[in-house]
């Protein structure tokens, strides 16, 4: 794996694993561009950096909803995008609301995915060779109950990922995904909350009690709740680096799991 000095755009910058990373990478002497969704995140983190003395941590507002903050960002120069942004609606995939469903999608997919095609577009006018990079999910490669509709999203950005993988390749542009196991970083735990919002024992068949109490399990489990510094140390290393693997899980006890699912999944009968 080389890495010589890169500039980094990231969506999703303002907490959780990217924040971390984004410091790390800046320490490690990149150019960073770390972007959040919300105007009151960005000083908080302008502040970190300031106090950390990286120069090199550029933070701003990108709202991938927002036209307007999509057209300025397209203006900055950059030579990797980390596509990180993202949000989680778990609950019973036979049950949760299609409008939660949509938004999800939205978010998960359809927004990088825009963000994507600009950014590669200018790219191949400008003869850059840059390189793009999903945040997957181990759940990109298999799929639990009550969380199918998030991982199912996921599941879309694998198969995104890989035919821009071949398309691109003629342009020199490269393209990679990050697969995080489960680590406590309070994105698996607050996803877990959200079909509490809607989840009426009067009117659905799943029940809020049991539902809650599977989630308790999950998550209090130790391959549930695993070091988030392990995951950041990896996406330092990955996001900037020339050369690598497509898809890249960890930890390696998850890598393996997936693997022997895939291999299950030819005799799953019904």
């Amino acid at each position: 794996m080389t890495t010589a000095k890169k500039t980094i755009l990231i969506t999703g910058a303002g907490s959780g694993f990217a924040e971390a990373a984004a410091i790390g990478m800046a320490q490690a002497g990149h150019d960073v561009i770390a972007t959040v969704q919300f105007s009151p995140h960005v000083t908080p983190l302008r502040e970190k950096a300031k106090a950390l003395g990286l120069p090199n941590l550029r933070v701003e507002k990108l709202d991938l909803f927002d036209a307007h903050d999509v057209a300025y960002a397209l203006t900055w120069d950059f030579d990797i995008l980390w596509n990180n942004a993202g949000v989680g609606e778990a609950g019973p995939v036979f049950e949760i609301p299609l409008d939660l469903v949509r938004r999800n999608y939205e978010v998960n997919v359809f927004l990088p995915l825009d963000l994507t095609q600009k950014v590669v577009r200018k790219w191949i006018d400008a003869g850059v060779k840059g390189k793009v990079v999903f945040t997957s999910s181990m759940g990109g490669l298999f799929t639990p109950a009550n969380w199918g509709v998030y991982v199912s999203t996921k599941h879309a950005l694998e198969s995104v990922a890989e035919a821009m993988q071949l398309e691109l390749a003629a342009h020199g542009i490269k393209v990679q995904t990050i697969n995080p196991g489960a680590f406590y970083t309070g994105y698996n735990e607050t996803m877990a909350d959200t079909p509490f919002r809607w989840l009426d024992d009067t009117k659905n068949i799943t029940q809020r009690a049991a539902l809650r109490a599977e989630f308790d399990g999950f998550l209090s489990a130790p391959d549930g709740h695993l070091d988030a510094q392990e995951m950041i140390d990896r996406m330092i290393e990955i996001v900037p680096a020339d050369t690598g693997k497509f898809r890249n899980v960890v930890p390696q006890a998850t890598e393996d799991m997936l693997k022997a699912h895939q291999i299950t999944a030819w005799d799953n009968r019904i």
